[in-house]
């Protein structure tokens, strides 16, 4: 049965939408001339209107309200990194080193630990005087710019379902990623590059996958777009040799069409709507697509800023800075171009690969933390030099944090129950820290924010309204904060 399903953002489901998504048999078809009778397929609701707005599913669509940033750079530590060897100063946690308490290392699994007390050195920065350790210190020099929420928690505490509920807002596949709602609210400024773009680590991908950047139940157009870490970025983007690109046109355009007369009696099948932009976007993808993502145009300084020459660490799990370094680079070029979500997934493969420090906390860091502490700060120095990080959201942090407490002899295991995130441009205040831990840093308790209000923050310093955002489907509005009760953390905003 066709589902009326596919609304605009600031849309709202109706009963009618509901009943017409539960028709079936007989009782559809009845229902079916009650709605036409209704005017429900004449509406900004209906099938017949959608259909034309698919044709076009990325095209740019106004904000809810008046904001800064208008796209969005998401830095994804995958695995976890621990808020109290980084940003969360535990003097506290340091005195008790190697006391032992009673603590929640699972979901209700209380055990007997020893405190493990941070290494790391701690220091105030700028005017500000945000805490920062001694692990970064390039990004130290940018405490001023940044934001850094202490107070945030989640539902899990495995990687797989805390990776989809930090992407996806929920902790189960076939929910749409955060990149897919905010193409799906705002469209792409550049109808010749993916609005959403995401780029993963060499070492490999996250748990679960594909479904952490999926578009679920919204048209397969607003998915992301992998570019991948070595060889081509794309696959399959040149063309054939004996194939001109006039005649290529052509050739697309004649399928186009003949998809689109299909499509006409078909309104409620996405898959072909994706299908249609694919194939011009693809085309289109072949003239820009190499221009953005080719790193030889930038000035030598530029790329030395941000590490590209770099040599890898001493570890053997290393690769360096240059990896990172390369992708955030073309993040600011596609941002540039228009590009409206970037995630850059640091950390792949299985625990010291990524930040899942089970089996030591420092060498972990060790690892990890030169490999993106040079990167970023070239970032955020290159988008306030180049105008754009008032326009640009940035977003750091991964799944969950760390334990306080020592597992292998000196490791830490996982916690959703405190962990920290930094944001920085557009209107996210500058040089500013919200909530607090418990004194060892286990539990988020002064500011106490659930994730699903991060989720909105962002959305809200997009210009878009979480509770307005809203995409029909089984019977419900769909949102990315769910049907829980969840607001903006107004603090964060200037």
């Amino acid at each position: 049965m066709n589902q009326a399903s596919n609304h605009h953002s600031g849309c709202t489901g109706t009963r009618r939408e509901f009943l017409w998504e539960m028709g079936a048999g007989f009782a559809g078809l009845a229902l079916s001339s009650l709605l036409t009778d209704d005017g429900f397929f004449n509406s900004a609701h209906g099938a017949e209107k959608t259909a034309s707005q698919r044709l076009n599913p990325l095209a740019p669509r106004p904000a809810h309200f008046k904001a800064k940033a208008k796209r969005c750079i998401f830095l994804y530590m995958y695995g976890g990194p621990s808020q109290m060897d980084l940003f969360d100063y535990k003097p506290e946690l340091q005195r008790l080193d190697g006391k032992t308490v009673d603590i929640e290392i699972r979901r209700g699994s209380i055990q007997k630990q020893k405190l493990l007390g941070s290494k790391r050195k701690f220091k105030q920065h700028g005017e500000s005087g945000l805490w920062c350790s001694d692990a970064f210190p390039h990004l130290s020099q940018h405490m001023d710019e940044l934001t850094v929420v202490k107070s945030l928690y989640q539902d899990s505490f495995a990687h797989g379902s805390a990776n989809l509920q930090m992407n996806c807002g929920r902790i189960i596949q076939g929910h749409p990623s955060l990149g897919s709602w905010v193409s799906y609210g705002l469209g792409s400024l550049n109808e010749n590059l993916p609005g959403y773009v995401l780029m993963l680590d060499p070492r490999g991908g996250p748990i679960p996958g594909a479904a952490n950047w999926g578009s679920g139940y919204m048209p397969a157009a607003y998915q992301g777009t992998v570019l991948r870490s070595t060889g081509q970025p794309i696959l399959n983007l040149n063309s054939p040799l004996n194939l001109t690109r006039s005649m290529q046109k052509d050739r697309i355009d004649t399928i186009n069409a003949l998809n689109q007369e299909h499509l006409a009696t078909r309104p409620g099948y996405s898959d072909l709507s994706a299908r249609i932009a694919s194939y011009e976007l693809a085309y289109q993808l072949q003239s820009e697509a190499p221009e953005a993502l080719d790193l030889s145009s930038e000035n030598p300084k530029t790329l030395e800023q941000y590490g590209v020459f770099d040599p890898k660490g001493k570890h053997k799990l290393s690769v360096g800075p240059g990896p990172f370094a390369r992708q955030c680079l073309v993040a600011r070029r596609l941002i540039e171009r228009g590009v409206r979500f970037v995630q850059i997934y640091h950390g792949g493969g299985h625990q010291q690969q990524n930040w899942d420090a089970h089996f030591g906390v420092e060498e972990n860091l060790a690892i990890h933390c030169p490999e993106i502490d040079k990167p970023i700060s070239a970032l955020l120095t290159d988008l306030k030099q180049r105008g754009l990080l008032d326009e640009t959201l940035v977003v750091w942090g991964g799944e969950f944090g760390r334990q306080p407490v020592s597992q292998n002899k000196g490791g830490r295991d996982h916690n959703p129950k405190g962990f920290s995130y930094f944001l920085a441009g557009g209107d996210i205040k500058k040089g500013f820290s919200y909530g607090e831990t418990d004194e060892i840093g286990h539990e988020a308790v002064i500011g106490r924010r659930h994730i699903r209000d991060l989720h909105a923050t962002i959305l809200h310093a997009m210009g878009l309204d979480h509770e307005r955002l809203t995409y029909f489907y089984g019977g419900l509005d769909q949102r990315l904060t769910g049907p829980q009760s969840a607001s903006v953390i107004d603090e964060l905003i200037a």
